[in-house]
C-alpha cells in the first residue's frame, strides 16, 4: 500500500536530491540499528518524507555522516541521524508489521506471515511507546478488513447488503485516520495541520494504490474500490448512481477494467478527487512554519506523488495499444 510519497527527481538539483537520499539511507541506517538487517526490508518513501517533514518542522539537531553500508558497499554516502528520522523508523517497522499481518489475515500470502513473526517484538515495543498511533492503525485496519467481509459476503450472497464499500471518503479515510496520528510526533500547536497532511496523503495512497491494483484484485476476486465504483456508476463515491461512469455494470475482465478506469469520465472523476486531497495536503504544509528543505517537501507535494500516477496511465495505454511491458 505504500511506496507513492516520492520525489520527482528531475526538478530536484542535485543538491537538494542528494540532500534527499541521505535521509532516504538514514533511514535505513536507523531501521538497521533499531530493529536489525530485516527492519532494512521495510524501508519506503513514505516514511523518508515524514522523515524530512518532520526535521523541516522541528529543527532537530542533525548529523550528516559519511558511511558505507551492505547494499553499497563501495562508495561512501550521507546519511541523516536526528530524532525525526528515529521516528520515522518506528512508524515504518509499525505500519510494516500491520501491513504483514494484513496481507496474512486478507490474502493468506506466506510473505506476510514471515514478516509480521519478524517484527512482532519490536511492534509490540513501539506499540508500548507509541499507544496513539499504534491504536490507530490496528483500529483502522480492523474497519477496512470489516468493509472488505461485508462486500465478500455480499459477493457470496450472505451477509447484510452494505453500502460502505462503494463510500470512497469512508473507504480512503481510514488510512488516512491512521497516517494523519503517524503524523503528528508531538502533541502540540502544529499537530492539527500535520494530522491533516497525513489524512489526506493517506487518502491519496489508498486511492493509488486502488488504481494499480484493479485488474490484479479483479482476477483475485478481492474487495478493490475502484471496480465498486465502476459496478455502481458512480466512480466519485458520492452516492449518485450512473453519474460517473457509463452504465452500471461493470467490464468482464481485470484487462478490461484496468482499461474502463482510464477511460473517460471516470479519468477525470479520480484524477479530481485525487487532485483535491493533495491540494488539502499541500494547504496544511504551507501553513506549517517550515525553512528547511522546504524545495523537496514541495517537489514531493507538487509534482513527485504524481510521477506513479503518469506512470500507470502509460502503462494503461501501452497495454490498450497491444504493446508489452518488460
Amino acid at each position: 500500500m505504500f511506496g507513492y510519497i516520492y520525489i520527482n527527481e528531475q526538478e530536484l538539483k542535485l543538491r537538494e536530491y542528494t540532500t534527499y537520499r541521505s535521509f532516504y539511507c538514514g533511514l535505513c541506517q536507523e531501521l538497521h540499528h533499531r530493529y536489525g538487517r530485516r527492519a532494512q526490508m521495510v524501508l519506503n518513501y513514505d516514511t523518508t518524507f515524514l522523515a524530512i517533514l518532520l526535521t523541516g518542522l522541528y529543527e532537530p539537531e542533525t548529523l550528516f555522516e559519511e558511511k558505507r553500508c551492505l547494499p553499497h558497499p563501495v562508495h561512501r554516502h550521507a546519511m541523516a541521524q536526528n530524532d525525526a528520522v528515529s521516528y520515522a523508523a518506528d512508524m515504518c517497522v509499525l505500519l510494516a508489521y500491520q501491513k504483514a499481518r494484513d496481507d496474512w489475515e486478507d490474502e493468506h500470502k506466506l510473505s506476510g506471515k514471515t514478516l509480521s513473526a519478524l517484527l512482532k517484538s519490536s511492534y509490540k515495543k513501539i506499540a508500548d511507546s507509541y499507544p496513539r498511533q499504534s491504536k490507530a492503525v490496528e483500529e483502522n485496519i480492523h474497519l477496512l478488513h470489516e468493509v472488505e467481509k461485508a462486500w465478500s459476503d455480499q459477493q457470496k450472497g450472505v451477509g447484510c447488503v452494505s453500502d460502505r464499500a462503494a463510500d470512497l471518503d469512508y473507504v480512503a479515510g481510514l488510512t488516512g485516520n491512521f497516517l494523519a496520528e503517524l503524523f503528528v510526533w508531538k502533541e502540540d500547536i502544529w499537530q492539527d495541520d500535520l494530522r491533516q497532511i497525513g489524512f489526506y496523503l493517506g487518502k491519496f495512497i489508498y486511492l493509488m494504490d486502488a488504481l494499480e491494483d484493479i485488474g490484479k484484485d479483479y482476477k483475485k476476486g478481492n474487495y478493490n474500490l475502484f471496480s465498486v465504483l465502476l459496478t455502481s456508476g458512480d466512480i466519485s463515491g458520492n452516492g449518485e448512481s450512473g453519474s460517473a461512469a457509463s452504465g452500471n455494470t461493470a467490464p468482464d475482465s481485470g484487462t478490461n477494467l484496468t482499461e474502463a478506469i482510464w477511460q473517460e469520465p471516470a479519468k477525470t472523476e479520480i484524477q479530481k478527487v485525487l487532485t483535491g486531497m493533495m491540494t488539502e495536503a499541500s494547504r496544511a504544509f504551507e501553513r506549517l512554519p517550515v525553512l528547511e528543505y522546504v524545495p523537496i517537501i514541495r517537489n514531493i507535494l507538487y509534482s513527485g506523488v504524481w510521477c506513479k500516477y503518469s506512470a500507470l496511465q502509460e502503462k494503461a495505454g501501452r497495454q490498450k495499444g497491444g504493446g508489452h511491458d518488460s
